[in-house]
């Protein structure tokens, strides 16, 4: 049995989105190289003052990390002001402390001075001065300062390995948060053109209603302009037979325009499987196909490619997948996808699903929906019809 935090836990991890998911792994990284550090600083035995400030130093490096938007999660821009804030006067205090210890006082060891606020130095170049406005000269500055103002010994010869260290720390860093920024926004591109084929298909939509509504209003406001030009003209019996066309017509343009809200109207199975694999391409998620259109009965074309609509709809909307697959077959389709989120409400399908099972129940096939870890299958069945 396992215990209800471990499947709460491995739930978050699963439904967590990919990208988020690599901003946690980039940022658990950094911060264990800055932890390790301080972790092996505290059982090397050195003395208590220059263990507090190389701890002090680390945290204010993790605050410097997490005060990144490409690298936080879920924190707010005032939280990120706090951390940013504590970051840089963090690692500013130790330094100083370690620089003026080292000529205000001979109880300090100048060798420990030195350690401290290289150490410190070190810190900001991970955490710090990668995100500051002018970092190479303040990177350059602190690497030569820091060996000579803490009476350190080779103070050339230390400098210029601070700065070679330095230099990497901060190419670490910033690489880092250019590699998530180019992911999320490839991450939005993806969201954005996944929009914009959804507000494609409504304007082709909107489009079609237009030329529906606007063809019958045009044609009923001059029949009935003409019918009541003929009734004044004592024209009854054409008057009236211009009335039974206006009255045709009406019905049959009501009739057109339901058909059309309801996606009757022009939908078609393969038109359907080529604007989802478009769909879900620009989501991020590949589609393969198994099997034709033509394989479906003609009878149950409508109804496949409903399912097809609104179960692209579904793997857009409420899942992280990367594949899916189509099986088109005689005896039913199958949709399978490999990012299904748990639905907020709990296990089971997504409520849209409901109402097209009672679509495909009117002529007479049957859907189901079934998780099964992160994988989502709906399955319509039209054997039995």
């Amino acid at each position: 049995m396992i215990p209800a935090p471990v499947r709460g836990a491995v739930a978050w991890w699963r439904d967590m989105p990919s990208v988020e998911k690599y901003r946690l792994y980039t940022r658990l990284v950094l911060q264990s190289v800055l932890v390790a550090v301080v972790a092996m600083l505290l059982v090397s035995g050195a003395r208590t003052w220059p263990t507090v400030g190389i701890v002090i130093a680390g945290l204010a490096a993790i605050a410097g990390i997490e005060a990144q938007p490409d690298l936080a999660i879920r924190a707010t821009p005032q939280q990120r002001r706090l951390a940013w804030r504590f970051a840089v006067i963090g690692v500013t205090v130790v330094w100083l402390a370690a620089v003026i210890a080292a000529w205000v006082t001979d109880a300090v060891d100048p060798r420990e001075a030195a350690v401290t606020a290289s150490m410190t130095f070190l810190m900001a170049s991970a955490g710090v001065i990668p995100f500051l406005k002018y970092r190479w000269p303040v990177l350059v500055a602190g690497a030569f300062l820091t060996p000579v103002l803490a009476r350190g010994t080779e103070t050339w010869q230390i400098g210029l390995l601070l700065l070679l260290l330095g230099i990497g720390l901060m190419w670490t860093s910033r690489s880092t948060a250019w590699g998530m920024q180019v992911l999320t926004e490839l991450e939005n591109g993806k969201r954005i053109a996944a929009e914009l084929e959804v507000a494609e298909e409504r304007l082709r939509f909107s489009r079609d209603l237009h030329d529906v509504v606007g063809r019958a209003f045009s044609a009923i406001a001059v029949k009935s302009e003409l019918a009541a030009t003929l009734t004044r003209a004592g024209a009854a019996d054409r008057a009236a037979g211009e009335m039974d066309e206006v009255k045709a017509l009406a019905v049959s343009s009501m009739e057109d325009a339901r058909s059309l809200v309801r996606g009757y109207r022009g939908i078609d199975l393969g038109t359907e499987v080529a604007g989802a694999r478009s769909l879900l391409s620009a989501a991020g998620c590949e589609l393969r196909v198994i099997g034709e259109p033509e394989t479906v009965p003609p009878a149950f074309h409508e109804a496949a490619a409903w399912v097809v609509r609104e179960g692209t709809t579904n793997i857009v909307k409420h899942s992280t997948a990367t594949q899916a697959v189509l099986t088109l077959a005689p005896s039913g389709l199958v949709l399978r996808n490999d990012g299904a989120r748990l639905p907020s409400g709990g296990e089971g399908a997504p409520s849209g699903i409901d109402g097209l099972r009672g679509r495909l129940r009117a002529v007479g096939a049957d859907l189901a929906g079934a998780r099964d870890g992160e994988e989502f299958t709906l399955t319509a069945t039209w054997e039995a019809a």
